[in-house]
């Protein structure tokens, strides 16, 4: 979601001032690579603010009995024995020896899955621009250990949290941060607004020299904005990725976009009198056009030759579909009073609403429009988008049933929501359950495959092969999610 604060122009060029002041002397104008080492640290005087919550910190361990989705979309395995050593996967099989010094832990009836990947999780909601350090507690809980965060609302604190994270100052998931949000003209003023392409330029190269690999368009963006955006990240091994309007999927594709969020929502390929370069025209084609139909097709083709991953966002979506946007009791306890309140206000409103079956059939398109996507071979990722009642990790959860109720297997889903991440990410280490990758899994209490509920069931969550208790997690966090 996107986070609509009103600031006054020369506020922001102040701020952008004193940060660039504050980030010379502060941060090293190093690389990604460099800056944010991933750490494998296991000493616990680094994790000593974790230290309540650590089910398991040991050398070697043993997973025994456990049924485990392996992230690659292939059938699920059962009766596995899984090594992990020094945080990796080291062996993986039904025939594997017990190493004599390991802990082992019997995970029978028990599904063992990836960490989840989150492709388009912020550390923003709506009217706070920073909510990092309680996001990140939800998203590990959840089982989500690797996050992009999809545009930021405020970048500097994004850096300054991943790398305490990544040195084990501070628990949550791998983050991944972004840019501020760029935009243009009528677009939201906390958003990077070009004024020309030298000012453009040197705004991402500010951001770049921060660490930052990963920049997001937004609504407004015009094609020759978009085209420089690609080419300057592109020259610094960056990537960008957008939620669409002004800018068509066919047009992003063909200038060379990394990755498209949302999905059918976004598409403004079929919309009727849209102007070339402007959010415009109407958009009954959410309603109306054929998801099989050539155009789809041929448009979804189009991104698959050029290697375009699209984003699947289907929980927030939901969220505003008046017969299924209910809060679930764990949300609610989460949610600080302010959020509640927020809620039960929308709430009265959809009550009124809840025959009207548009957004709900909307729904169902949107699923269709994905579904065929990654069935024509196009790399489908999922995130949150977290927003209304839908919080960070739990938010990833629901995405899980709602990829189900669109027509994919258990070993797809959790495809798109681990292997497929990784990839658009570039990343090798994680995503997957194979030797040498990352421990980075989560034990879920229940048969996967028969429940999708059992996604919420989350024991344990491992990242770098430590055992977070998600429990303990959860239960420090009642109503402290949305407080300033």
């Amino acid at each position: 979601m996107i986070n609509k604060i009103k600031v006054n122009l020369s506020l922001r060029v102040f701020k952008l001032v004193i940060a660039s002041l504050i980030y010379t002397h502060a941060i090293p104008q190093t690389p990604y690579s460099t800056f944010f080492q991933r750490s494998t640290n296991k000493n616990p005087d680094s994790l000593q603010v974790a230290q309540p919550y650590i089910e398991y910190n040991v050398e070697v361990i043993a997973l025994t009995n456990a049924t485990v989705i392996d992230g690659t979309g292939r059938s699920i395995r059962k009766n596995q024995t899984l090594i992990i050593k020094n945080g990796l996967f080291q062996e993986f099989g039904n025939n594997v020896e017990v190493p004599q010094n390991a802990l082992v832990i019997d995970v029978t009836d028990k599904t063992i899955i990836p960490g989840i990947v989150g492709m388009h999780n912020h550390l923003h909601i709506p009217q706070f621009p920073n909510v990092g350090h309680e996001a990140s507690k939800l998203y590990l809980a959840s089982g989500v250990t690797t996050i992009q965060t999809c545009g930021a609302a405020s970048p500097e604190h994004e850096i300054i949290l991943a790398k305490k994270i990544t040195q084990g100052e501070l628990m949550g998931p791998e983050i991944i941060p972004s840019a501020p949000f760029i935009t243009g003209t009528g677009g939201n003023p906390n958003m990077i607004i070009p004024r020309n392409e030298q000012h453009l330029r040197d705004t991402m190269q500010y951001w770049i020299n921060q660490g930052v690999e990963w920049f997001k368009v937004y609504r407004n963006t015009n094609p020759n904005d978009l085209r420089i955006i690609i080419d300057e990240a592109h020259k610094n091994k960056a990537k960008v990725r957008g939620h669409l309007c002004s800018i068509t999927f066919e047009e992003a594709t063909k200038l060379g976009i990394d990755g498209i969020e949302h999905g059918l929502n976004s598409t403004s390929d079929f919309r009727s009198n849209k102007s070339y370069g402007i959010c415009n025209g109407s958009t009954e084609y959410l309603d109306e056009l054929i998801i099989d139909s050539p155009k789809v097709k041929e448009l979804h083709q189009l991104m698959i030759d050029n290697q375009v991953f699209l984003t699947s966002t289907l929980a927030i979506y939901e969220a505003s579909v008046p017969n299924r946007a209910f809060a679930d009791e764990r949300s609610l306890k989460i949610m600080s009073p302010y959020l509640q309140s927020q809620y039960r206000e929308r709430r009265k409103g959809f009550d009124q609403e809840t025959k009207n079956l548009t957004r709900e059939n909307r729904l169902k398109r949107i699923m269709a429009f994905e579904y065929q996507y990654f069935k024509m071979g196009g790399l489908l990722c999922s995130g949150v988008d977290a927003g209304r009642h839908v919080l960070p990790g739990l938010g990833d959860q629901r995405n899980y049933q709602l990829l189900i109720e669109a027509g994919f297997t258990t070993e797809e889903a959790i495809q798109v929501m681990t292997s497929n991440g990784a990839k658009a990410l570039g990343r090798s280490d994680i995503g997957l359950i194979q030797p040498g990758k990352r421990a980075d899994f989560v034990i879920l209490n229940g048969d996967l495959k028969t429940n999708d509920g059992v996604i919420e069931r989350v024991e344990t969550v491992f990242k770098n092969g430590i055992g977070y208790n998600s429990e303990k997690i959860l239960s420090e966090m009642n109503g402290k999610f949305g407080i300033d």
